[in-house]
């Protein structure tokens, strides 16, 4: 009986995987007769995500303004501190009421 044992496991692996497959198919197919009626995927998270980078970014901008206006009235006490660049625009940028730094109109 030992001959035909390996037979048997054979079939047997043979027969576990159809079921499988036959079983996965009929999964994929149910699943996609119910789709258009599933409830769409939240906005929350993506949501939480933008407003969590806004305020990160609000807080880095106004510690970065901070830190410049003390640099400046350590080099230049009791002066007004001029505006600060913009740190990720290069191009040209106005200022509606007052001056632009004489440091920024040159730009080696």
């Amino acid at each position: 009986m030992a001959p035909r044992e390996p037979a048997r496991i054979s079939s047997y692996l043979w027969t576990k995987y159809a079921d499988y497959v036959h079983s996965r198919w009929e999964k994929t197919f149910l699943w996609d007769m119910i789709q258009p009626y599933r409830r769409p995927r939240s906005f929350t998270p993506l949501v939480t995500v933008y407003i969590g980078a806004f305020y990160t970014g609000v807080v880095a901008a106004a510690i970065t303004e901070q830190l410049y206006k003390e640099k400046f009235w350590e080099d230049h006490p009791g002066e007004a501190v001029p505006l600060m660049r913009p740190k990720f625009y290069g191009g040209p940028w106005k200022v509606d009421r007052g001056q632009v730094p004489p440091t920024y109109e040159a730009k080696p």
